[in-house]
């Protein structure tokens, strides 16, 4: 069972280095889930001297206002070697073999946290461990003295500061209350009992001990009260005889005083049927044992908690991402790496394993042949306007045999239109594509971390495309001006001969065809359109699709990644300026990763009887 209380205490020394002591954090605080036993008690109600009768050593500060500034957690550790020294955690291979030292470093420590000119509190606690043969393994952990008035150069605040501290850590359920209250005041006006009722109002965890009780007024007794007549708690009261002020100055040994504080009890008629469960000895021996207790049955309850813990401490971690290599080539590594992912990212849109892919079919699929179907080629070969352009062609005189130059320039200002559709399918294509890059950006984890770098590469990305684009709009026009630049002749071979021939030669110069001949030239000119836009609907997207979709896929940082190599190692910090508060997160949930790993392995480790 004692090493119950060793594991809490080395899990205890391991929170405080990470700074967790019980305050509000943004952080999970293991400290408020162990159990451990706070000593409480007004100033001059003997707290400081019964927490030296149960270790047996005079090391606390004494003086009058408060001498209790911080929190002392003070862990008793039971050795058989009749060695006696203490450490403290701030000092970790410092044997502290003198207890008048002890007593010294308890205020230079308090006063480095809080200044040395004033009377400030602080809730950091001080770590102590002793280590002697006439104590019992337990922790407590000593709190300021409540007081009801500030004393010279302390602020108005220090009362209520006080108390605060003192509620911080005794309204934790898994708070052990040790409330210290002398004999020879009237406990209704005891401030330990008070503040322990009002958070534990059914004493379910509150241990009452009475002092002063060789102090109280002649022809009067504690007996009523620590037979639980008055003032009745869950738990048997306690009363203890502390060394008077005359002792204390003459430095008389502690061990001497336990020894006459048992003869005190067994002597006294009033308390001698008590004498058994009465004194710092029997106070010491069963907080250890009630402590073990308590310990044991947290057991399953802390395992389940720091289980959890772990989890959203690596879940936590593993959305802020790595930690940023210090050397150059770590850093372009990482660059690299994160790049990489962004990149395969954005592949996975466009081959359908994340959506936003199926938007570039659309435009070949919608977009591109209705924008085709707009352009309305039969109006465009009306009959006035097929008469205008071929009569323009013909110059001065008609053909003879058939009018060339005008179909010629009837086919080519047709399929001249539909550079538009090709230039807005290659913009179309462009716009889908950049807004996969702004997708694949935001779905990039890694590059939340990074703004900077997350702009570079976003830019970089857009430059490619816009490249891409340019490249694609020219391949994409090639074949429209391939289509003008060259008439299909077979087309025209297979047509019925009498289309060829020529209007009434008698008619003017400006009525050179008639309107059945003129609806004939429009309708052969809108046939072979059609053909074209047909076979332009096909290789069109497969062009857009070449140029900008596959180079997309296959080089979209290419340029990036050259000029990446240039780069120096400033340059590459550069880019990775994260943010501090976000650094600062991570090794703070690094570290109390490790406190609740290695609380866990010691737990697990633990064997304890049934």
């Amino acid at each position: 069972m004692e090493n119950l209380i060793s594991l809490v205490n080395k899990i205890q020394r391991a929170c405080t280095a990470l700074g967790d002591h019980g305050e509000e954090s943004a952080l999970p605080t293991l400290w408020d889930a162990l159990p451990s036993i706070a000593v409480v008690g007004g100033q001059s109600s003997g707290k400081s001297s019964v927490l030296e009768s149960v270790v047996g050593k005079d090391f606390l500060p004494r003086g009058s206002g408060i001498v209790t500034r911080r929190p002392l957690v003070l862990q008793l550790h039971r050795i058989d070697d009749g060695r006696e020294y203490a450490e403290f955690m701030h000092l970790p291979r410092k044997k502290f073999t003198d207890f008048a030292a002890v007593r010294k470093e308890i205020g230079d420590e308090t006063d480095r946290e809080t200044g040395r000119s004033t009377k400030q509190i602080s809730s950091v606690p001080i770590h102590l461990s002793i280590y002697s043969p006439n104590v019992v393994n337990l922790t407590l952990i000593d709190l300021p003295g409540l007081t009801k008035v500030a004393v010279e150069g302390q602020p108005e605040s220090i009362v209520q500061d006080i108390e605060n501290m003192v509620r911080s850590f005794i309204e934790k359920p898994n708070c052990i209350i040790l409330a210290i209250s002398p004999a020879n005041q009237d406990l209704a006006t005891s401030d330990a009992i008070k503040i322990s009722r009002e958070v534990d109002p059914k004493g379910e965890r509150t241990f009452g001990v009475l002092t002063k009780i060789d102090l109280m007024d002649k022809g009067t007794n504690a007996a009523d009260i620590l037979e639980g007549k008055s003032y009745k708690l869950q738990f048997p009261w306690i009363g203890v005889v502390n060394r008077s002020q005359a002792d204390i100055n003459k430095s008389v040994d502690m061990i001497a005083a336990r020894r006459r504080e048992r003869e005190y009890f067994s002597n006294t008629t009033e308390y001698r049927h008590l004498a058994h469960r009465m004194g710092s000895e029997h106070l010491g021996k069963m907080l250890s044992k009630h402590l073990e207790t308590v310990i044991k049955s947290r057991i399953p309850s802390l395992q389940s908690l720091i289980s959890k813990t772990i989890t959203e401490l690596e879940g936590e971690l593993s959305r802020l991402g790595r930690p940023i290599a210090t050397d150059a080539g770590g850093k372009l590594y990482m660059i690299m790496e994160i790049c990489r992912t962004f990149d395969q990212i954005f592949k996975e849109h466009l081959d359908g394993v994340r959506p936003g892919g199926d938007k570039i079919y659309g435009v070949f699929d919608n977009q591109f042949p209705a924008a085709l179907k707009r352009l309305q080629f039969d109006k465009h070969l009306s009959m006035d306007n097929v008469r205008k352009i071929i009569t323009e062609a013909d110059g001065y005189q008609p053909h003879l045999i058939a009018p060339e130059q005008g179909y010629r320039r009837l086919v080519e200002s047709s399929l001249i239109c539909i550079r538009g559709p090709a230039e807005a399918a290659v913009d179309a294509v462009h716009g889908i594509l950049k807004d996969l890059v702004h997708k694949s950006l935001g779905e990039t984890m890694e590059l939340k971390q990074y703004p900077t770098l997350r702009v570079e590469v976003g830019n970089a990305a857009i430059e490619s495309l816009d490249r891409l684009r340019e490249e694609s709009k020219k391949a994409t026009l090639l074949l429209v001006d391939m289509e003008c630049g060259y008439l299909t002749v077979e087309f025209f071979r297979k047509l019925p001969q009498d289309v060829e021939k020529g209007g009434n030669p008698t008619h003017s110069i400006f009525d050179r065809y008639n309107d059945a001949y003129l609806r004939r030239v429009g309708s052969v000119v809108l046939s072979y359109v059609n053909m074209v836009c047909g076979s332009l609907r096909n290789s069109i997207p497969k062009s857009v699709v070449y140029c900008q979709v596959r180079e997309a896929k296959r080089s979209l940082l290419d340029y990036f990644f050259a000029e990446l190599g240039k780069k120096e190692t400033r340059q590459l910090a550069s880019l990775l300026d994260e943010d501090p508060a976000v650094m600062q997160r991570r090794t703070s949930l690094a570290k109390r990763l490790e406190l609740y790993r290695s609380a866990q392995a010691e737990i697990d480790a633990v064997a304890w009887s049934k």
